[in-house]
């Protein structure tokens, strides 16, 4: 290519590049079902970085530096990210890291090198670098030095995560840096709605950016999300059927979210993520589980002992839980006499076992009927799966794939096994 001379062809393939000429296909990460190719024209993409320009407005005079592991075969970081760095002139470091107990280490690492001024993460890897900052100071001040942004997707927040960035943040600069988040997916390229006012919790998604209509379509005591705009996908490619289902008569993308309104009757206050619709079921008394928003609770609840949660209940008289455990936080739980223990001793150990009761308590106390409140619960020993599509490449958990895989389990869980784990009825009581 370098001994090539350029002639008029290359002035003629850009003259012929239009807002819908496709820029490329990406598949979805597979989160509800199996992964379908989405086209991605010029426009999509176009128009998205105006908007994500729109809301972080800092970009346009202060050009990014970000330090980013998401692999660029999904939307948020190959094309939300990246394009983010190219189209306002930043710097782009690779980590190679990932939030994962054997790879966190290695994004710590560039953390404490290069300081970013825009920095995303899914909240299980916020997770661990807030624990890693607990120790390290020169991480806390690497991260936070000039640090404008953070942002979470994936999975909702844990408030105790949330309140350490914070802490973490008026410890660094005197003031607390903007958390926030958004919702969108592969199909709106992906911007769509974003929170940029300062929040108390997590879980808020905000208003729509520029460009975006939103249509809300009552669901019960919630909405379904659907959207219109210049970002979104023509469709799948190739796929008429696929294509024709994901729109409704109005040309609206059906986005498969809930929402609720964060202040009833107020919409310009912003959203809050009522989970999946795909990932929802009935119990055997016919109520809706919005399993997204319990899971999110069920983790927060649990303060550091699970990472994530698998909802089971569908067709059965009560909800259950199969969790994913936090060991490191288990073993600080048991004290020393840990150190000799095997992972799943660890797990079935007395102590961690009265621990999760004990929080299982706390949560059926706060939950306001059958359809939030978990009464059994018991842990993951064997850790999602990626080639059987129970988890994505982001960390994501695949509800349905992991409730159809782990069959077995689940019937354990509701035979009442012995390491099925029920509330302390001290706590209870």
């Amino acid at each position: 290519m370098l001994a090539t001379s350029p002639s008029a062809a290359v002035d003629g393939a850009f003259d012929a590049v239009g807002p819908d000429t496709v820029a490329k296909f990406l598949f979805t990460s597979g989160t509800t079902g199996s992964p379908k190719a989405v086209t991605q024209t010029q426009r999509m993409l176009c128009s998205n970085q105006e908007m994500v320009a729109d809301c972080y407005g800092f970009l346009r005079d202060e050009p990014p530096v970000i330090v980013d592991w998401a692999p660029w075969n999904h939307t948020a970081s190959g094309n939300k990210v990246f394009n983010l760095v190219i189209y306002n002139g930043g710097t782009f470091y690779i980590d190679r890291g990932k939030p994962s107990p054997a790879l966190i280490g290695e994004t710590i690492a560039n953390l404490r090198e290069i300081s970013p001024t825009w920095y995303f993460n899914v909240p299980a890897g916020y997770e661990m670098l807030v624990e890693a900052m607990r120790r390290d100071e020169v991480l806390r001040r690497s991260f936070f030095r000039d640090l404008k942004i953070l942002m979470y997707a994936g999975a909702s927040m844990a408030q105790h995560t949330w309140d350490a960035l914070l802490e973490f943040s008026e410890q660094v600069t005197g003031g607390q840096v903007l958390i926030c988040t958004g919702l969108g997916s592969t199909e709106t390229a992906p911007f769509s709605l974003f929170c940029t006012e300062p929040q108390t919790r997590p879980g808020n998604i905000g208003i729509p950016a520029q460009g975006i209509t939103l249509k809300l379509v009552p669901m019960e005591d919630k909405y379904e999300l659907r959207l219109k705009g210049p970002n979104i996908t023509p469709g799948y490619w190739r796929d008429a059927k696929l294509t024709a289902e994901a729109f409704d008569e109005e040309g609206f993308y059906m986005i498969g979210d809930a929402v609720k309104l964060a202040v009833p009757g107020d919409p310009t206050r912003g959203f809050y993520f009522e989970g999946r619709t795909a990932e929802n079921f009935k119990l055997r008394t016919g109520t809706w589980v919005s399993v997204g928003k319990l899971r999110a609770e069920l983790v927060d609840q649990f303060g550091g002992l699970i990472r994530d949660a698998v909802i089971t209940g569908e067709d059965r008289a009560e909800l259950g839980a199969l969790a994913i455990p936090v060991l490191k936080t288990m073993r600080e739980a048991i004290g020393d006499a840990a150190a000799d223990l095997s992972d799943a001793a660890v797990m079935a150990h007395p102590k961690v076992r009265a621990l999760l009761a004990e929080r299982l308590a706390q949560h059926q106390r706060r939950a306001s009927g059958s359809s939030t409140r978990v009464m059994r619960l018991m842990l993951l020993v064997e850790p999602p799966r990626f080639n059987k599509g129970e988890v994505t490449d982001k960390g994501s958990l695949n509800q349905r794939a992991l409730r159809a895989h782990r069959a077995d389990l689940i019937e354990a869980l509701y035979g009442d096994a012995p390491d099925v784990i029920f509330a302390s009825k001290d706590v209870v009581a």
